[in-house]
């Protein structure tokens, strides 16, 4: 990793730069694979799936009796852990809900109205990779279904034996999980965008994949269906003033850099003492983990910063807007509160983004890339829509008619007028 001494708000910029790739490849390769599913249905998953995964499914559907039996092959210590974190993850997002319809009268006689309705069928998408992340499966069926959808679809691509690993399925059927397909990749999301001869077409899509998954996602939320947010390389922030412990520092970075090697991990810091510990850290505990190679490449695009003060960090933190952001300083809850754009915020020493990945109850799915300067991560209300409704009386429209005839006609729009005008008419 590189360390930056005091640079000016001028050089920050180049430094908040995450890795970029080149996706022009990508893009001609999903467009064609979108184009493939659209065109041919299952046939079409059918071939992909021998081609990407090497097996050819009979069905995509997995059976409720696999999904049941998925839970001879969890240990006991997962199951535990996983009852754990979908009973804090259920009480947080829970709480999300609005108890009350919002119900306001703008003037006498004129109502007006918001009502929360759940989408009625979501699409997840579960990676499956080399790390089957299991635990996205609570982060976004648990709101689902605390929100009320109607009907909860998944798609997770088979391992090389053309099962799904255990884990995965038995989360889902913790869940609730309606139907689980056993497909990955671009094809997964075209499949849920358009509809296939056994996988429904889906009202919204949601979660995090490769480059592949994204680009999809990216091109069939043109087109045919909604997503949840753009999904790019996961990140850290850490802000570390002289209190800060650097082996936790370096270890919260890690924890960014094993995810891939277009990851990133930056550590703020008050001192070039302070960045050589966080360095010497990071080295000597990378050493000790299984990703080693892949956290090699991805600290290629990681780094430390040294500024000179807790306002130029917080500055800093608010123009890099990262997914993670972890306060590790003094009066670190006052610090938390000027922050304006983060995914996730996690307030002190003893609050490792780990914490919010698995089990404390926030959300995981969160924007990537400087989005969370102006979006937010996963809720209860991304699986809600918010429909508008108003009311009114002979009295109020009469109150309200000049004000909407004058505005109809100054935008030369008459018909708009006469709507009003027709009524009133008779009112009168």
């Amino acid at each position: 990793m590189k360390i930056f001494i005091n640079p000016t708000s001028d050089e920050w910029m180049p430094l908040m730069q995450r890795c970029v790739t080149d996706d022009g490849g990508i893009d001609k390769t999903v467009r064609a694979i979108i184009e493939e599913v659209k065109a041919g249905g299952d046939s079409a998953l059918r071939q992909m799936s021998k081609r990407f995964d090497g097996y050819e499914p009979e069905s995509f559907l997995v059976s409720r009796r696999v999904i049941a039996d998925s839970e001879k092959d969890v240990p006991h210590e997962i199951k535990e852990a996983l009852q754990v974190a979908v009973n804090n993850i259920s009480a947080f997002h829970r709480a999300q809900l609005r108890r009350e319809p919002l119900v306001v009268e703008t003037m006498p006689g004129v109502k007006c109205m918001q009502r929360d309705i759940p989408i009625s069928t979501v699409g997840l998408y579960i990676p499956g990779g080399r790390a089957p992340l299991f635990s996205t499966v609570l982060m976004l069926a648990l709101p689902a279904k605390i929100a009320g959808c109607k009907r909860i679809v998944m798609c997770t691509p088979p391992g090389h034996n053309g099962r799904i690993a255990p884990e995965i399925l038995y989360a889902a059927h913790l869940c609730g999980v309606d139907e689980v397909y056993s497909i990955g990749g671009a094809q997964a999301i075209a499949a849920m965008a358009f509809g296939t001869e056994s996988i429904p077409k889906v009202d919204k899509i949601f979660g995090p994949g490769n480059r592949f998954v994204t680009k999809a996602k990216q091109l069939v939320a043109g087109e045919a269906v909604a997503i949840d947010m753009p999904a790019g390389p996961s990140e850290v922030l850490v802000m570390a003033d002289s209190t800060a412990n650097p082996v936790f520092v370096a270890a919260d970075m890690l924890s960014q850099a094993e995810h891939g090697p277009d990851s990133q991990a930056i550590a703020l810091c008050l001192s070039e003492e302070m960045a050589c510990e966080i360095e010497k850290a990071v080295d000597s505990l990378a050493q000790k983990l299984r990703r080693r190679d892949i956290i090699g490449r991805s600290l290629d695009n990681c780094r430390i910063v040294v500024l000179p003060d807790i306002d130029s960090m917080i500055d800093f933190a608010n123009s890099y807007a990262a997914e993670h952001l972890i306060i590790s300083t003094t009066d670190a809850e006052e610090v938390a509160m000027k922050i304006e754009a983060a995914g996730s915020i996690f307030i002190g020493q003893y609050a490792p983004e780990s914490a919010g990945d698995y089990a404390s109850g926030t959300n995981h799915t969160l924007p990537t890339g400087g989005w969370a300067a102006a979006m937010n991560g996963i809720n209860t209300d991304s699986f809600m829509k918010r429909i508008t409704l108003q009311q009114l009386s002979s009295d109020g429209l009469r109150q309200l008619a000049p004000t909407i005839i004058d505005m109809a006609r100054a935008e030369g729009l008459d018909a708009h007028a006469l709507a009003v005008e027709v009524r009133t008419s008779v009112c009168n």
